[in-house]
């Protein structure tokens, strides 16, 4: 027997990036929530060292602007 919602409360829909779904997410949390601490920094590290990536810091009021930019080259 399904649950019906309560009056007034609207039902949740889950919307996900492209290509991503419930299945993907649940993969991802799995894999943060279950890592180690010293997982975490050689993951961490790694970032840092990848050379097809840069890490930078951005004021944060031109935060909107360089995400939107990121989306626009991203197609």
């Amino acid at each position: 027997m399904k649950k019906q919602p309560k009056a007034g409360r609207k039902k949740t829909v889950n919307r996900f990036p492209k290509g991503w779904n419930q299945k993907r997410v649940r993969a991802l949390l799995d894999h943060y929530e279950n890592q180690t601490d010293e997982q975490a920094a050689r993951e961490d590290d790694a970032a840092y060292e990848d050379p097809r990536f840069t890490m930078l810091a951005v004021p944060i009021e031109l935060v909107p602007a360089v995400k939107k930019m990121i989306a626009k080259k991203a197609g």
